[in-house]
């Protein structure tokens, strides 16, 4: 039995039979990495940025001392309810908003990570992920603003460079992939899941869904999300949480599946059966390559997710 619900967090990523997967490849961005200043207390560093991008958070390697004793956050969260999701449709790549339920969940999961260390964020390129991202931003302690970094073209760049250093300083780069986008359902994209398994049969549509290795007619294998997925974090985003940054990464259920499996080491079995409830945060810590999980903080004044790592705790009382 695989648990996942540590001590002083409710955690509603739970194994079951069942669950929701959507995903889509749209537009494929440079990754653009983050700024920063630190926070020392008792030989311990734990930085909080948001000033001047490098050109490729894949040049940051672990390659000094220091990079080992240094502690970062790393939150997953699965975008809010969409009004597919409301309506048991399969998405995949289609491109629909939050429902009204989406948009709160997405505010309420700002509030349970108001408090904790955010320097980058990654989200998809589905819009549904990105309404997630900048709702749940609204409710973090350093009011910086989320700014989406256009780095696909050099015209794109140029148009949509910030000049002032001020109020760069005052900005917290998000970062679009869509190696992070749900995995593509191919032919079965806009169809009623409850209709289509009257049509095909249960099984037929449980193996679509859940299996590892099967694709839906036309479309992705969860194997093939994993594959453009995790690349994409091993290259991009782990060097940056071994450089001591803090960064949140806000996609869909099976991309983030494929991280978990990455993360916790899980079998191809026990990913499938892997459910992520929309809209909840899950806190990881990264120390010396190691991922350490931590559940979903409750909320905002839970001092249980500041209590595991002596690092965190000194940047929360920073706070006060």
């Amino acid at each position: 039995m695989y648990t996942v619900i540590p001590r002083a967090f409710s955690s509603n990523w739970v194994f079951i039979n069942g669950g929701d997967s959507h995903s889509c490849k749209r537009f494929q961005k440079s990754p653009i990495g983050p700024l920063s200043f630190v926070l020392t207390g008792n030989n311990k560093r734990f930085s909080s940025s948001c000033l001047n991008p490098v050109s490729s958070s894949s040049q940051i390697r672990p390659n000094d001392s220091q990079a080992a004793e240094k502690e970062s956050v790393l939150i997953l969260m699965r975008h809010g309810e969409s009004m597919w999701n409301e309506k048991n449709l399969f998405t995949g790549c289609v491109e629909v908003p939050l429902t009204s339920k989406g948009v709160d969940e997405a505010i309420e999961a700002g509030k349970r990570i108001r408090n904790l260390p955010l320097d980058i964020i990654y989200t998809s390129a589905l819009i549904r992920a990105q309404m997630t991202t900048m709702l749940a931003l609204t409710q973090h302690h350093c009011m910086k603003d989320p700014v989406i970094m256009h780095h696909e073209t050099e015209q794109a760049r140029i148009w949509t460079h910030i000049y002032s250093e001020d109020t760069k300083k005052q900005t917290i780069p998000v970062i679009e992939a869509w190696q992070l986008n749900e995995r593509m359902y191919g032919e079965l994209q806009g169809f009623n899941k409850q209709e289509t398994a009257e049509k095909y049969g249960k099984e037929q549509v449980h193996n679509w869904r859940r299996s590892y290795h099967v694709r839906p007619p036309n479309g992705e294998s969860l194997e093939m999300c994993l594959g453009r997925a995790v690349t994409f974090f091993k290259e991009h985003i782990e060097p940056l949480l071994w450089s001591g940054k803090h960064v949140m990464v806000v996609a869909h259920a099976n991309s983030l599946r494929s991280i978990i499996m990455y993360l916790d080491k899980l079998t191809s079995r026990q990913v499938i059966n892997l459910e992520l409830s929309t809209g909840v945060p899950m806190l990881y810590i990264h120390r010396e390559g190691n991922f350490f999980r931590r559940g979903s903080p409750i909320g905002s004044s839970e001092a249980g997710a500041y209590a595991y790592t002596e690092s965190l705790a000194l940047y929360r009382q920073q706070l006060d």
